[in-house]
């Protein structure tokens, strides 16, 4: 029972230690005290023009890693062209902003939805509500990849702006193992995440304006890299004709009138044409193509 007992002190030892080494990379800076000091003694204007002022620091610091964010890319499209996927892990706010910017492709860009993948620590539930220590679990994120037969065609990002979270440590770990290509993106420097990344996307974006509440500038940071990934992505993948969303898909009647629009734009036809044309093919891209098909014989 003794011999039990210091087994299991000396696993838990060492999880704490594990833990205080983490916190300790995140005092870099998204745990750093904020530029501002009595924010509940201020004014809302105050409050607003002060967020603003750090929320305007955000894109130039993305601006910094335009190289690394490129170098991702690359290898995301060279993944998916040969049938890969491309999978986000993360917990917590980078989780859903992973599972957003992956819920968005199919209906921006007409792909298969297992074609970009989001993947929360504490599952669904998560999404909308906390999962107590589901972020904790080193073990899960694999367990939950595996579940869609991930292999080395694809390519997984750990989202995570302390860069300590345990749950994208373990994915990225196994992943790495496995001989598949790992990114992430994390808005501390020199991260345990970004040290297991083969691609890391690092954006310091300095002390947040409430202290340590990182949904807001490290949030932000994370939402515009995922947007330069996933569209760059889904425009080398031949999604985009010109700079329109042509395999977008016709789900309600804004978009149907946007895809009507498209086709004119694309074709000269008239408004009732463009629309015969769309109901006809239901897909912009293929009422487009045949069009120009049928009159340029």
């Amino acid at each position: 029972m003794f011999l039990r007992f210091l087994s299991k002190s000396r696993i838990f030892t060492e999880k704490l230690l594990n833990v205080l080494q983490m916190l300790n990379a995140m005092i870099n800076t998204t745990e750093k005290d904020s530029n501002y000091q009595d924010l509940d003694k201020m004014s809302v204007q105050e409050i607003l023009t002060n967020i603003n002022n750090e929320d305007k620091t955000v894109p130039l610091a993305v601006e910094k890693v335009i190289p690394q964010i490129e170098a991702l890319v690359n290898v995301i499209v060279e993944r998916m062209k040969g049938g890969g996927r491309l999978f986000y892990i993360g917990a917590g706010t980078s989780g859903r902003l992973g599972i957003l910017d992956a819920s968005e492709c199919p209906p921006t860009y007409g792909v298969p939805f297992d074609w970009v993948i989001g993947l929360i620590a504490g599952g669904d539930t998560a999404i909308r509500k906390a999962v107590e220590f589901a972020e904790d679990d080193v073990d899960q994120a694999w367990k939950d990849l595996e579940e869609y037969a991930i292999n080395d065609q694809d390519v997984v990002i750990g989202i995570a702006a302390s860069g300590t979270t345990p749950y994208v440590i373990g994915g990225l770990d196994q992943a790495n193992a496995k001989g598949i290509a790992t990114g992430c993106i994390v808005c501390n420097g020199n991260s345990p995440v970004a040290a297991r990344a083969k691609y890391p996307i690092e954006v310091i974006v300095g002390p947040e304006f409430v202290t340590g509440s990182t949904r807001m500038k490290a949030g932000t940071a994370q939402k515009l890299v995922l947007n330069m990934v996933s569209t760059s992505v889904m425009i080398q993948l031949g999604r985009v004709k010109g700079n329109k969303m042509v395999d977008m898909q016709l789900s309600n009647h804004k978009l149907v009138g946007r895809g009507v629009r498209m086709v004119m734009a694309e074709t000269g036809t008239d408004e009732e044409t463009a629309t015969t044309l769309i109901e006809e093919f239901g897909n912009v891209r293929k009422a487009i193509d045949n069009y120009n098909l049928k009159n340029s014989k």
